[in-house]
């Protein structure tokens, strides 16, 4: 028994197994002890500087400055484009663990439409630069901002960032020469400087704001910061402040803008105005309008579907971009042709029965005068806008010679210095045709562009710069929208000017100027009522630009055609005749004649930058001009 327990235990066994063990665990922690001690000499010795760097990193954080973009003024130094101080929401995609619940977590704390939430998903996923932050949100407000700091710590690289805005206290009257800054976009973050636009979120997208951004934009500058583990920056290590924009100052007159904006009265059309001997562009006004205060921040969708389906087109430039037929115009213009090219001159005389005939040709083409005018010259032509004298002119000048005669006054071409998005409208021409519709150049057609229709197109900018040149006597001045940048003054001599329009005789401009006077003065002028009372000396023009072609023996009558369906009215003048101040076209879709319609508007933009009086009354405008309608037939 005695040995049979013995055998149950054996200490020397178990103390051989105990130190086995315990030489196996001493071994086993001196192993993990070097392999510690190793990982701690590798990471402080041999990867010291990258670990310090990745440390540095996480503590110092690198911000881009953008620059303050550049006023805009008026010639008189009222502002038309200011920055007022806002709250904006960015997002740093690289600092965000899970996109998708954040932006949830965002969509729930500003209670977000579901429009609304929609643009902002897209926001956050437009391509980027990496570290870049995202633009989510413009001009947050006191609520919004409160709810995003109390929940700062649940949103990584969300921040609301405070900085300046775009503003136009003149929004509506200013909208298509101003144009207005909107969000960059996918496309233009691939072609702009990376360096130049870190942190900017706006660019100029239409207009001044547009032509001029390289100018009104500044130098991106950058901060060095230290932060905390939450991101919180404690406090700033360095600084490159940025470069601001520089201001500029235009040539427009913001109190001449609004009264052209008045006159036309909720009318579609435009009217431009330009100092001759200048090319300062002095209004340039295309109605209706609209709030381009929208498109700053991102215009709703309801908001710009609205704009795009409204019939009126408010989004349409008509003053650089609406093409009409210059009706009867362009008269004075074609006269002087006539005498440079020989054709007729100042004392010729036709006699008008009412109507022109091509040669073995039975259809007539008829003068706005049913019965005519009897005998007619070149003034007279001009006064009473007749049509027949225009017709034989145009038949026997041809079609190449008036193309050329008419281009060099810059119909058919793009006129301006710094006016984006310009049309180059249609002076057409043989050549055109054929590449156009595969067709021969008709004599008919000749007749019809001899009257400014036709093919014949221009744009409300070209008219008033055609003028420009009249009045000028051939000197071609391009017409410009910037009068100064920063403190360097726009030179009236532009690259690119077409070459000014040299004459043998200079009596000719004297006898134009003539009968363009009678129009407004003459007892026969087509404007003639609007002339009463005139204080300076006036040469203009009327023109009715027909919006459909008539048959040969159908008579136009307004009252039974729809409002859409009716003349354009058209007016160019220029005063005073002696020493030109202003050059105005005005351009009032479906009015009817412009010798009633438009004439009026055109007198009262000369008047009140001429005798710098107060804006003319609009109802004052309106009984005028339906009394012309009642009293003064004309083209």
């Amino acid at each position: 028994m005695r040995d049979r327990r013995e055998t149950l235990k054996n200490p020397e066994q178990e103390l051989r197994i105990f130190r086995v063990r315990a030489f196996l665990a001493v071994l086993t922690i001196l192993l993990l002890t070097g392999l510690l001690a190793g990982r701690l000499v590798y990471l402080q010795v041999v990867q010291h500087e990258v670990y310090s760097t990745r440390s540095e990193k996480n503590r110092v954080r690198v911000e881009p400055l953008p620059p303050t973009r550049g006023l805009i003024y008026d010639r008189n130094g009222v502002l038309l484009a200011e920055n007022r101080p806002t709250y904006n929401l960015t997002l740093t995609r690289e600092r965000v663990d899970n996109l998708d619940a954040t932006l949830d977590r965002l969509e729930e704390l500003l209670e977000l439409t579901p429009e609304e939430a929609e643009g902002f998903r897209i926001r956050a996923r437009q391509p980027q630069r990496p570290f870049q932050p995202a633009l989510l949100m413009s001009d947050l407000d006191e609520v919004q901002i409160a709810r995003l700091a109390v929940n700062r710590h649940r949103l990584p690289g969300v921040e609301v960032e405070a900085q300046l805005l775009r503003y136009y206290p003149d929004a509506q009257i200013m909208a298509h020469a101003l144009g207005y800054v909107g969000r960059i976009n996918a496309e233009e973050i691939k072609t702009l400087d990376p360096g130049r636009y870190a942190g900017t979120h706006f660019i100029g997208k239409t207009g001044v704001e547009r032509f001029y951004e390289d100018v009104l934009h500044g130098e991106a500058g950058l901060r060095q910061v230290e932060t905390n583990a939450r991101g919180r920056v404690l406090r700033e290590l360095g600084r490159t402040d940025p470069v601001p924009g520089q201001n500029l100052t235009l040539t427009l007159d913001r109190e001449l803008q609004n009264l052209a904006y008045e006159l036309l009265d909720g009318r579609r059309g435009s009217i431009v105005a330009i100092v001759p001997a200048t090319g300062e562009i002095l209004a340039m006004v295309s109605a209706p309008g609209f709030d381009s205060n929208q498109f700053v921040t991102g215009i709703d969708f309801a908001s710009y579907r609205a704009l795009q389906e409204d019939i009126d087109l408010p989004l349409f430039n008509r003053a650089i971009r609406g093409q009409y037929p210059p009706g009867s115009t362009i008269k004075p213009f074609l006269a002087l042709a006539g005498l440079v090219e020989g054709v007729i001159t100042p004392d010729r005389t036709i006699n008008d029965p009412g109507f022109y005939q091509l040669p073995n040709d039975s259809r007539r083409y008829r003068n706005w005068l049913r019965w005519g005018h009897g005998r007619v010259d070149m003034e007279r032509s001009i006064a009473v806008s007749n049509n027949t004298y225009y017709y034989s002119l145009a038949h026997e000048m041809g079609i190449d010679r008036l193309h050329e005669q008419m281009s060099a006054f810059g119909f058919g071409q793009r006129v301006g210095h710094d006016v984006f998005g310009e049309s180059g409208a249609l002076m057409p021409s043989r050549d055109w045709k054929r590449a156009r519709f595969n067709q021969p150049w008709y004599p008919g057609e000749t007749l019809s562009v001899g009257i400014g229709q036709g093919y014949w197109q221009v744009t409300p900018l070209q008219l008033a710069t055609a003028t420009a040149v009249l009045a000028n006597r051939g000197r071609w001045v391009k017409p410009r929208l910037a009068r100064r940048i920063g403190d360097e003054d726009v030179p009236v001599d532009l690259p690119d000017t077409p070459d000014d329009i040299v004459i043998s005789n200079e009596a000719w401009w004297d006898r134009v100027f003539a009968g363009m006077e009678k129009v407004l003065t003459g007892h026969e002028g087509t404007a003639r009522r609007t002339g009463v009372g005139l204080e300076y000396r006036m040469g203009g023009k009327s023109g009715t630009a027909q919006v459909f072609s008539l048959g040969q023996d159908q008579k136009y009558n307004a009252e039974e055609l729809a409002e859409r369906l009716r003349d354009h009215a058209l007016f160019m003048a220029f005063a005073p005749l002696e020493d030109p101040q202003i050059a105005v076209s005005v351009i009032v879709e479906n009015a009817g004649g412009g010798s009633t319609h438009a004439a009026h508007l055109a007198r009262a933009m000369a008047d009140a930058w001429l005798l710098q009086e107060e804006a003319p009354d609009a109802e004052e405008i309106r009984e005028a001009m339906e009394n012309d309608n009642s009293t003064v037939a004309g083209n």
